[in-house]
């Protein structure tokens, strides 16, 4: 179970067994992602700024096939890039379907 505390550090704000917990939850989210989405490669990030955003989280950031080399890894976040047109339907879709997996625990 992730934690509802505000915290700021990915690493200080947490003992060794509170953030392992938050892991196991990382690793059953970008699981089941994997399941639904054909993935090249699971970019896993704790991203965030004393300026905004100011609390712990981590992302789980697909990689698909068959992107170039030179977009991959730190150049897949660049803001020029812009951003997938997902239209809002498939999303909500694969939202329902990751909860789905994130609550049946015959899935993991």
């Amino acid at each position: 179970m992730a934690p509802v505390e505000h915290r700021e550090h990915a690493i200080g704000d947490f003992t060794a067994d509170e953030y392992l917990a938050v892991q196991r939850v990382v690793h059953r989210a970008g699981t089941a992602l994997s399941d639904l989405l054909t993935v090249e490669r699971l970019y896993v990030l704790s991203l965030g700024s004393q300026q905004a955003n100011r609390h712990v989280h981590w992302h789980l950031a697909p990689l698909p096939p068959g992107v170039p080399y030179e977009q991959q890894q730190a150049a897949v976040f660049d803001p020029a890039r812009g951003h997938l047109d997902v239209p809002d339907d498939e999303l909500a879709d694969l939202a329902r379907r990751l909860g789905e997996r994130m609550t049946d625990s015959s899935t993991m």
